[in-house]
Protein backbone atom coordinates (compact mmCIF):
# COMPACT_ATOMS: atom_id res chain seq x y z
CA UNK A 1 0.00 0.00 0.00
CA UNK A 2 2.95 2.43 0.76
CA UNK A 3 3.83 3.17 -2.75
CA UNK A 4 4.42 6.35 -3.93
CA UNK A 5 1.93 7.15 -6.18
CA UNK A 6 -0.44 5.87 -2.67
CA UNK A 7 1.58 8.56 -0.75
CA UNK A 8 1.85 11.33 -2.76
CA UNK A 9 -2.19 10.89 -2.67
CA UNK A 10 -2.44 10.56 1.02
CA UNK A 11 0.08 14.06 1.36
CA UNK A 12 -2.28 15.99 -0.50
CA UNK A 13 -5.64 14.94 1.17
CA UNK A 14 -3.90 15.54 4.38
CA UNK A 15 -2.58 19.09 3.48
CA UNK A 16 -5.65 20.35 1.98
CA UNK A 17 -7.49 18.88 4.97
CA UNK A 18 -5.40 19.43 7.50
CA UNK A 19 -6.32 16.07 9.30
CA UNK A 20 -4.27 12.36 8.94
CA UNK A 21 -8.20 11.20 10.16
CA UNK A 22 -10.14 12.83 7.09
CA UNK A 23 -7.35 11.63 5.28
CA UNK A 24 -6.76 8.68 6.10
CA UNK A 25 -11.04 7.61 6.10
CA UNK A 26 -10.73 9.24 2.63
CA UNK A 27 -8.46 6.64 1.47
CA UNK A 28 -9.79 3.83 3.69
CA UNK A 29 -6.75 3.57 6.10
CA UNK A 30 -6.86 4.10 10.09
CA UNK A 31 -5.17 7.43 11.14
CA UNK A 32 -1.96 5.88 12.63
CA UNK A 33 -1.07 4.02 9.33
CA UNK A 34 -1.84 7.81 7.36
CA UNK A 35 1.05 8.96 9.26
CA UNK A 36 3.56 6.52 9.49
CA UNK A 37 3.13 6.84 5.47
CA UNK A 38 3.63 10.29 5.10
CA UNK A 39 6.28 10.31 7.55
CA UNK A 40 7.92 7.68 5.12
CA UNK A 41 7.26 10.29 2.66
CA UNK A 42 8.93 12.92 4.25
CA UNK A 43 12.30 10.73 5.43
CA UNK A 44 12.15 9.50 1.67
CA UNK A 45 12.40 13.71 0.69
CA UNK A 46 14.42 14.57 2.94
CA UNK A 47 12.39 17.45 4.58
CA UNK A 48 9.44 18.17 6.65
CA UNK A 49 6.23 18.62 4.68
CA UNK A 50 3.71 19.11 7.58
CA UNK A 51 3.82 20.86 10.88
CA UNK A 52 2.33 18.47 13.16
CA UNK A 53 0.74 19.94 16.69
CA UNK A 54 -2.66 18.77 18.87
CA UNK A 55 -4.59 21.35 17.15
CA UNK A 56 -3.79 21.29 13.40
CA UNK A 57 -1.80 19.86 10.61
CA UNK A 58 -0.36 22.44 8.53
CA UNK A 59 2.43 23.09 5.84
CA UNK A 60 5.63 23.79 6.08
CA UNK A 61 7.32 26.23 3.29
CA UNK A 62 8.62 23.43 1.33
CA UNK A 63 5.38 21.08 1.50
CA UNK A 64 3.42 24.06 0.19
CA UNK A 65 5.77 23.88 -2.80
CA UNK A 66 5.83 20.34 -3.00
CA UNK A 67 2.50 19.82 -2.94
CA UNK A 68 2.06 22.69 -5.76
CA UNK A 69 4.21 20.42 -7.94
CA UNK A 70 2.37 17.23 -7.11
CA UNK A 71 -1.39 18.11 -8.01
CA UNK A 72 -1.01 18.27 -11.40
CA UNK A 73 1.34 14.86 -11.35
CA UNK A 74 -1.38 13.21 -9.67
CA UNK A 75 -4.10 14.31 -11.75
CA UNK A 76 -2.04 13.20 -15.18
CA UNK A 77 -1.44 10.06 -13.84
CA UNK A 78 -5.01 9.79 -13.02
CA UNK A 79 -5.73 10.30 -16.26
CA UNK A 80 -3.66 7.84 -17.51
CA UNK A 81 -5.30 5.35 -15.86
CA UNK A 82 -8.38 5.88 -16.84
CA UNK A 83 -7.84 6.45 -20.50
CA UNK A 84 -6.15 2.86 -20.30
CA UNK A 85 -9.73 1.19 -18.71
CA UNK A 86 -11.49 3.24 -21.65
CA UNK A 87 -14.54 4.38 -19.58
CA UNK A 88 -16.58 7.06 -18.96
CA UNK A 89 -16.87 5.91 -15.08
CA UNK A 90 -16.07 8.40 -12.26
CA UNK A 91 -14.24 6.75 -9.44
CA UNK A 92 -13.14 8.36 -6.00
CA UNK A 93 -14.34 10.68 -3.83
CA UNK A 94 -16.36 13.84 -4.50
CA UNK A 95 -16.84 16.22 -1.77
CA UNK A 96 -19.81 18.61 -2.93
CA UNK A 97 -20.34 21.72 -0.43
CA UNK A 98 -23.68 23.11 -0.42
CA UNK A 99 -26.43 24.51 1.80
CA UNK A 100 -28.61 21.50 3.53
CA UNK A 101 -31.87 23.28 1.73
CA UNK A 102 -30.06 22.97 -1.40
CA UNK A 103 -29.05 19.79 -1.01
CA UNK A 104 -32.50 18.40 -0.10
CA UNK A 105 -34.59 20.28 -2.53
CA UNK A 106 -32.01 20.09 -5.04
CA UNK A 107 -29.32 17.70 -5.32
CA UNK A 108 -30.15 14.74 -3.43
CA UNK A 109 -33.91 14.04 -5.29
CA UNK A 110 -31.93 13.82 -8.53
CA UNK A 111 -28.59 11.67 -7.06
CA UNK A 112 -29.64 8.22 -7.64
CA UNK A 113 -29.90 8.34 -11.39
CA UNK A 114 -26.35 9.87 -11.56
CA UNK A 115 -24.57 7.52 -9.08
CA UNK A 116 -26.15 4.34 -10.79
CA UNK A 117 -23.84 5.32 -13.98
CA UNK A 118 -21.18 5.60 -11.47
CA UNK A 119 -21.09 2.76 -8.79
CA UNK A 120 -17.37 3.21 -7.69
CA UNK A 121 -18.21 7.52 -6.84
CA UNK A 122 -18.92 8.24 -3.57
CA UNK A 123 -20.13 11.63 -3.05
CA UNK A 124 -19.39 13.06 0.39
CA UNK A 125 -21.71 16.35 1.45
CA UNK A 126 -20.16 19.34 3.44
CA UNK A 127 -23.79 20.91 4.31
CA UNK A 128 -23.52 24.53 5.71
CA UNK A 129 -25.83 27.46 4.66
CA UNK A 130 -22.40 29.86 5.37
CA UNK A 131 -19.86 29.79 2.42
CA UNK A 132 -17.78 26.67 3.38
CA UNK A 133 -13.76 27.39 2.53
CA UNK A 134 -12.97 24.47 -0.21
CA UNK A 135 -9.13 25.01 -0.13
CA UNK A 136 -9.08 24.71 3.53
CA UNK A 137 -12.15 22.40 3.81
CA UNK A 138 -10.38 20.02 0.95
CA UNK A 139 -13.62 20.30 -1.06
CA UNK A 140 -13.72 19.07 -4.94
CA UNK A 141 -17.11 21.82 -5.73
CA UNK A 142 -19.23 24.04 -4.24
CA UNK A 143 -22.95 24.59 -5.50
CA UNK A 144 -23.39 28.32 -4.18
CA UNK A 145 -26.45 30.19 -4.90
CA UNK A 146 -25.67 34.46 -5.37
CA UNK A 147 -22.99 36.93 -5.67
CA UNK A 148 -19.34 34.81 -5.70
CA UNK A 149 -16.29 37.04 -4.04
CA UNK A 150 -13.76 34.71 -5.03
CA UNK A 151 -11.73 35.75 -8.25
CA UNK A 152 -9.29 32.74 -7.87
CA UNK A 153 -12.11 29.96 -8.00
CA UNK A 154 -13.17 28.39 -11.16
CA UNK A 155 -17.17 28.88 -11.51
CA UNK A 156 -20.08 27.33 -14.17
CA UNK A 157 -23.39 29.28 -13.94
CA UNK A 158 -26.07 26.45 -14.03
CA UNK A 159 -29.54 28.45 -13.11
CA UNK A 160 -31.10 31.57 -11.51
CA UNK A 161 -33.34 31.29 -8.60
CA UNK A 162 -35.74 33.95 -8.00
CA UNK A 163 -36.83 35.47 -4.98
CA UNK A 164 -39.79 35.51 -3.57
CA UNK A 165 -42.12 36.98 -0.48
CA UNK A 166 -44.62 33.88 1.08
CA UNK A 167 -46.47 33.39 4.15
CA UNK A 168 -48.90 30.66 5.25
CA UNK A 169 -52.63 31.32 4.36
CA UNK A 170 -53.33 31.03 7.90
CA UNK A 171 -51.18 33.67 8.60
CA UNK A 172 -52.61 36.03 6.38
CA UNK A 173 -56.38 35.36 6.95
CA UNK A 174 -55.37 36.48 10.53
CA UNK A 175 -53.04 39.30 9.74
CA UNK A 176 -54.03 40.42 6.48
CA UNK A 177 -52.58 40.60 3.03
CA UNK A 178 -50.40 43.03 2.26
CA UNK A 179 -51.36 45.31 -1.11
CA UNK A 180 -48.43 47.17 -1.70
CA UNK A 181 -44.30 46.62 -0.17
CA UNK A 182 -44.75 49.52 2.00
CA UNK A 183 -47.81 47.18 4.30
CA UNK A 184 -44.87 45.01 5.38
CA UNK A 185 -43.80 47.13 8.23
CA UNK A 186 -47.24 46.35 9.21
CA UNK A 187 -46.38 42.72 9.41
CA UNK A 188 -44.03 40.01 11.66
CA UNK A 189 -41.36 39.32 9.16
CA UNK A 190 -39.15 36.39 9.22
CA UNK A 191 -35.47 37.02 7.74
CA UNK A 192 -33.70 33.62 6.57
CA UNK A 193 -30.05 33.30 5.63
CA UNK A 194 -30.06 35.63 2.27
CA UNK A 195 -31.92 38.10 4.30
CA UNK A 196 -29.62 38.75 7.30
CA UNK A 197 -26.70 40.43 4.79
CA UNK A 198 -29.58 42.43 2.71
CA UNK A 199 -29.98 46.25 3.94
CA UNK A 200 -33.92 45.82 3.40
CA UNK A 201 -36.14 44.20 0.42
CA UNK A 202 -36.43 45.74 -2.64
CA UNK A 203 -39.32 45.37 -5.12
CA UNK A 204 -39.62 46.42 -9.04
CA UNK A 205 -42.36 47.05 -10.85
CA UNK A 206 -43.21 49.08 -14.07
CA UNK A 207 -39.11 50.55 -13.81
CA UNK A 208 -39.58 51.20 -10.56
CA UNK A 209 -37.80 50.34 -7.64
CA UNK A 210 -38.91 50.38 -3.85
CA UNK A 211 -36.90 49.37 -0.89
CA UNK A 212 -38.43 48.31 2.20
CA UNK A 213 -36.23 48.00 5.36
CA UNK A 214 -38.10 45.13 7.70
CA UNK A 215 -36.85 44.31 10.96
CA UNK A 216 -37.49 40.60 11.12
CA UNK A 217 -39.14 39.18 14.13
CA UNK A 218 -37.97 35.95 13.40
CA UNK A 219 -34.00 35.49 12.21
CA UNK A 220 -32.63 32.06 11.28
CA UNK A 221 -29.66 31.31 9.60
CA UNK A 222 -31.04 28.11 7.84
CA UNK A 223 -33.06 28.32 4.82
CA UNK A 224 -35.00 25.07 5.30
CA UNK A 225 -36.02 26.71 9.26
CA UNK A 226 -37.56 29.89 7.41
CA UNK A 227 -39.53 28.25 5.41
CA UNK A 228 -40.73 26.05 8.39
CA UNK A 229 -41.33 29.61 10.25
CA UNK A 230 -43.01 30.38 7.68
CA UNK A 231 -45.43 27.09 7.11
CA UNK A 232 -46.37 27.36 11.26
CA UNK A 233 -47.68 30.76 10.39
CA UNK A 234 -45.13 32.51 11.98
CA UNK A 235 -45.12 35.75 9.88
CA UNK A 236 -44.39 36.73 5.99
CA UNK A 237 -40.99 35.58 4.65
CA UNK A 238 -38.43 36.46 1.52
CA UNK A 239 -36.28 34.15 0.04
CA UNK A 240 -35.10 31.91 -2.69
CA UNK A 241 -38.12 30.17 -4.51
CA UNK A 242 -36.79 27.20 -4.96
CA UNK A 243 -36.15 26.87 -0.99
CA UNK A 244 -40.37 26.94 -0.78
CA UNK A 245 -40.96 25.15 -3.88
CA UNK A 246 -43.15 21.92 -2.64
CA UNK A 247 -44.92 23.99 0.16
CA UNK A 248 -46.44 26.56 -2.53
CA UNK A 249 -47.04 23.20 -4.72
CA UNK A 250 -48.82 21.85 -1.73
CA UNK A 251 -50.71 25.29 -0.76
CA UNK A 252 -48.68 25.17 2.87
CA UNK A 253 -47.23 28.75 1.43
CA UNK A 254 -48.55 31.28 -1.11
CA UNK A 255 -47.20 34.14 -2.71
CA UNK A 256 -48.00 37.47 -0.98
CA UNK A 257 -47.12 40.66 -3.68
CA UNK A 258 -47.20 38.43 -6.75
CA UNK A 259 -46.84 41.51 -9.10
CA UNK A 260 -43.77 43.11 -7.63
CA UNK A 261 -40.35 41.47 -8.69
CA UNK A 262 -37.53 40.87 -5.78
CA UNK A 263 -34.84 40.04 -8.19
CA UNK A 264 -33.04 36.83 -8.32
CA UNK A 265 -29.53 35.39 -7.64
CA UNK A 266 -27.58 32.58 -9.83
CA UNK A 267 -26.42 29.10 -8.93
CA UNK A 268 -23.48 28.41 -9.40
CA UNK A 269 -20.64 25.28 -9.62
CA UNK A 270 -17.73 26.49 -8.06
CA UNK A 271 -14.29 24.74 -7.87
CA UNK A 272 -11.36 25.83 -5.77
CA UNK A 273 -8.31 27.10 -8.44
CA UNK A 274 -5.30 24.84 -8.38
CA UNK A 275 -6.09 21.85 -6.95
CA UNK A 276 -6.80 18.22 -7.89
CA UNK A 277 -9.60 16.35 -7.81
CA UNK A 278 -10.40 12.91 -5.50
CA UNK A 279 -12.09 11.63 -8.92
CA UNK A 280 -11.12 10.27 -11.55
CA UNK A 281 -12.77 9.62 -15.15
CA UNK A 282 -13.36 11.48 -18.30
CA UNK A 283 -14.76 15.32 -18.87
CA UNK A 284 -18.05 15.08 -21.09
CA UNK A 285 -18.18 18.07 -21.93
CA UNK A 286 -20.46 18.01 -24.93
CA UNK A 287 -23.02 15.62 -23.12
CA UNK A 288 -22.93 18.08 -20.47
CA UNK A 289 -23.88 21.50 -22.39
CA UNK A 290 -26.40 19.66 -24.17
CA UNK A 291 -27.75 19.19 -20.58
CA UNK A 292 -27.32 22.51 -19.87
CA UNK A 293 -29.09 23.45 -22.97
CA UNK A 294 -32.26 21.95 -22.62
CA UNK A 295 -32.66 22.75 -19.19
CA UNK A 296 -32.26 26.72 -20.21
CA UNK A 297 -34.57 26.08 -23.04
CA UNK A 298 -37.62 25.07 -20.70
CA UNK A 299 -37.29 28.19 -18.79
CA UNK A 300 -39.04 27.15 -15.47
CA UNK A 301 -39.43 29.91 -12.91
CA UNK A 302 -37.45 28.61 -9.85
CA UNK A 303 -34.39 27.29 -12.18
CA UNK A 304 -34.25 30.03 -14.95
CA UNK A 305 -31.38 30.05 -16.87
CA UNK A 306 -29.13 26.89 -17.30
CA UNK A 307 -26.72 28.57 -19.99
CA UNK A 308 -23.00 28.54 -19.21
CA UNK A 309 -22.12 31.80 -18.73
CA UNK A 310 -18.67 33.83 -17.22
CA UNK A 311 -19.26 35.19 -14.02
CA UNK A 312 -18.10 38.42 -13.18
CA UNK A 313 -16.92 37.53 -9.80
CA UNK A 314 -15.73 34.35 -10.93
CA UNK A 315 -14.10 33.66 -14.24
CA UNK A 316 -14.63 30.26 -16.19
CA UNK A 317 -11.43 30.47 -18.57
CA UNK A 318 -11.92 28.97 -21.92
CA UNK A 319 -9.96 25.82 -21.18
CA UNK A 320 -9.78 24.88 -17.50
CA UNK A 321 -6.09 23.48 -16.74
CA UNK A 322 -7.44 20.80 -14.01
CA UNK A 323 -9.04 17.88 -15.57
CA UNK A 324 -10.30 16.70 -12.44
CA UNK A 325 -12.21 20.48 -11.75
CA UNK A 326 -13.37 19.69 -15.29
CA UNK A 327 -14.96 16.59 -14.28
CA UNK A 328 -16.24 17.76 -11.23
CA UNK A 329 -18.07 20.52 -12.84
CA UNK A 330 -19.53 18.13 -15.15
CA UNK A 331 -20.21 15.52 -12.59
CA UNK A 332 -22.34 18.28 -10.59
CA UNK A 333 -23.88 20.07 -13.87
CA UNK A 334 -25.68 16.48 -14.32
CA UNK A 335 -26.61 16.41 -10.22
CA UNK A 336 -28.39 19.56 -10.98
CA UNK A 337 -29.93 20.10 -13.77
CA UNK A 338 -32.84 17.32 -14.14
CA UNK A 339 -35.98 17.45 -12.03
CA UNK A 340 -35.73 21.41 -11.06
CA UNK A 341 -34.71 22.40 -14.42
CA UNK A 342 -38.00 21.16 -15.96
CA UNK A 343 -40.38 22.34 -13.20
CA UNK A 344 -41.88 25.31 -12.24
CA UNK A 345 -43.68 25.80 -8.95
CA UNK A 346 -46.93 26.78 -8.96
CA UNK A 347 -47.72 29.90 -6.85
CA UNK A 348 -50.60 28.80 -5.12
CA UNK A 349 -53.27 31.42 -4.07
CA UNK A 350 -52.02 34.28 -6.04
Amino acid sequence: MNDRFFSLQLFARVARSGSFSVAGREMGISQPTASRIVAALEKQIGVALLVRTTRAVTLTEAGSDYLSRIESILTALEEADHAARGTGELRGILRVATSSAFAIRGVLPRLARFTDQHPSLRVEFILNDDRQDLVGESLDVALRIGVLNDSTAVARKIGTVHRVVVAAPGYLARAGTPSVPGDLADHTNIVGPAGRVMEGWTFRRDGKARTVRVEGRFILNGSDAAAAAAVAGLGILSTGELSVMSELETGRLVRVLPDWEMGSADINVVLPAGRASGIAGREEPRGTHCRLKGAAESKPRAFASAKPVRPRECALPASISSAAARRAVSAQSRIVTGRLCRRSPRSGGT
